[in-house]
């Protein structure tokens, strides 16, 4: 079992506990357990219950848990918890921002057991009746219902590439020419279906070798050109189209665009879809030529501004992975992250990269462990001595200030003078109308030790809605103050939304593609905000971290000087 499922069942299991009133030490056990956990860089799967027992803060009896869950798949408490609780209630428990002690007046006072009841409950006033909930709580869980109906079948694209890479890796064992197409083949944030398109002239061998795999589900509407099911494991849909190899690559283009960018009219009086079928290709470059127009990388085939945004630019100016020379907004054990400040280091240094910028959580995010002024200073000096070991790499002294309700940092000016850069950013009082959380942000972005504002609206893709913003004032006051806008890279997050990176080009605020990493395995995030900067058409120019370290050392010393 994954560290993170071990970590994932040990929090149901605090949830349980305390929706029956466990006693409060044997919670705080788990607690700490869990927090013990995710500095955990080892596999725990491959350790005895005498070597969990040597991981800080992990007794014998949360050992001995830890082992069954890789044995058994559970222990005999959670088993318990489970068999006494209705499942929807382990779905309500899943919601955010509602609590275990609320969960268990919703069912004990209401007789709520599933979402769908609970729903109904708000729907018809009756939670905002219950002691402690009111109707701004009622309103804030028939949001959240809502967003989670509206998301229910989708998946995040980084999950996504996994099922897909297994069923490219099958088609390439099987000889066959495969390609994704669909939100896969545009990197959508989330995606809704996995879709390919295979070159065979044999469709019903394809759909044989299909039917044989466990780990697809047929559905009844697929056929010997069309195979449609779902991934058993997580019922995302799938669609696989068998066409002859000779319409592989216009049959391809097709459906790696939206609808909306297939009917763009050309030169020549026909849509882009008339041009390319009906006609062979050997690739989509010639699709375009025969169009008269210049490519399009598919991550920006939306049918939204790209064919006037390539009036101006060519495909080879937009950012890559391979541009990027470092990487900023990343987290130590100095916080709650699971590496060292060395081991984050030493591993963004293997990656070829020639900086890495640590912006551990400060005071005020106290849950994350974040930095006192005294650890401040401890980290600076380690930051020292680790610069005159690993040069020429070097590390940037940076810290995730916490934006307080108004619109502070929450370090005195002596403290904030020491970073060589601050990524601002809002976590805590999420529940703000447009007004305030635009306010709040300007405020923050005017501070003169704000460098980058880091993940704008706050957003959770499938879990919780960002809280509103005017997107063009926070970007207007970022031009007006020299900020940078970060695209936070975690799959989660995303965020500031692609949408918006024309607008930042414009105003001229550049962007930085910031994987907010916790761990070592978190930097290769990178590569997700690169797609969501690649669908914006964010070119290498505008994007921060592809300047040279001596660049980036030199911006961080005039903006300090300012």
């Amino acid at each position: 079992m994954e560290n993170n499922e071990i970590i994932r069942l040990f929090e149901l299991t605090t949830k349980l506990f305390e929706l029956y009133d466990e006693n409060p030490f044997k919670i705080r056990s788990y607690t700490n357990a869990i927090l013990a956990l995710e500095k955990v860089s080892q596999l725990l799967d491959t350790l005895s219950v005498e070597q969990l027992t040597h991981i800080e803060g992990i007794g014998k009896s949360i050992a001995d848990k830890i082992f069954l869950l890789n044995t058994e798949g559970t222990f005999p408490e959670l088993q318990n918890l489970l068999a006494q609780t209705p499942e929807g209630i382990i779905d309500i428990l899943n919601i955010k921002g509602l609590g275990p002690k609320k969960v268990k007046i919703l069912w004990k006072d209401l007789g709520i057991e599933t979402t769908d009841a609970l729903l109904q409950a708000c729907e018809e006033n009756k939670v905002a009746t219950l002691k402690g909930f009111g109707e701004k709580t009622q309103e804030n869980i028939r949001q959240a219902l809502l967003f989670q109906q509206a998301n229910t079948g989708k998946m995040h694209y980084a999950d996504a590439e996994t099922s897909a890479a297994f069923l490219l890796k099958a088609f390439s064992d099987w000889n066959i020419t495969a390609q994704l197409t669909g939100q896969m083949a545009r990197k959508s944030d989330v995606v809704e279906k996995i879709q390919l398109v295979v070159a065979t002239d044999s469709p019903a061998s394809v759909e044989q070798k299909l039917d044989q795999l466990p780990e697809l589900e047929k559905s009844r509407d697929s056929g010997p050109f069309a195979w449609r099911g779902r991934l058993a494991a997580s019922g995302l849909p799938v669609e696989i189209l068998s066409v002859k190899p000779t319409a592989f690559v216009s049959i391809t283009f097709v459906y790696s665009a939206t609808p909306e960018h297939s009917a763009h009219i050309t030169e020549l009086g026909k849509t882009l879809f008339q041009v390319a079928v009906g006609n062979s290709y050997t690739d989509e470059k010639q699709i375009y030529e025969k169009a008269g127009l210049p490519y399009i990388i598919p991550e920006m085939r939306e049918g939204l501004d790209e064919f006037t945004w390539m009036k101006t630019h060519a495909a080879e100016e937009i950012v890559e992975l391979k541009n990027l020379k470092g990487t900023l907004h990343n987290h130590s054990t100095y916080s709650d992250g699971k590496h060292t400040l060395e081991e984050m280091a030493t591993y963004c240094q293997s990656m070829g990269y020639e900086y890495l910028g640590i912006s551990d959580h400060s005071k005020s995010a106290f849950y994350a462990n974040g930095l006192q002024e005294d650890r401040v200073a401890r980290q600076q000096t380690e930051i020292d001595v680790l610069n005159e070991k690993l040069a020429p790499f070097r590390i940037f002294k940076g810290i995730e200030s916490d934006i307080l309700n108004d619109g502070s940092l929450d370090y005195d000016q002596s403290v904030l003078k020491t970073f060589d850069f601050i990524v601002a950013s809002i976590h805590s009082n999420l529940r703000m109308d447009e007004d305030k959380a635009t306010q709040r942000l300007i405020k923050a972005i005017e501070n003169p030790y704000t460098t980058i504002l880091g993940h704008p609206t706050g957003r959770l893709l499938l879990r919780r809605e960002g809280y509103p913003i005017d997107h063009k004032k926070v970007i207007d006051a970022c031009a007006a103050n020299g900020v940078i806008i970060e695209i936070n890279a975690n799959p989660w997050r995303l965020d500031i939304d692609w949408h918006w990176v024309p607008y930042c080009m414009e105003k001229g605020v550049m962007i930085s593609i910031n994987p907010d990493a916790h761990e070592t395995a978190g930097l290769h995030d990178m590569a997700y905000g690169v797609h969501s900067a690649r669908k914006g058409g964010l070119l290498t120019s505008m994007t921060f971290n592809a300047l040279s370290l001596t660049d980036v050392e030199a911006y961080f010393q005039k903006r300090r000087s300012r």
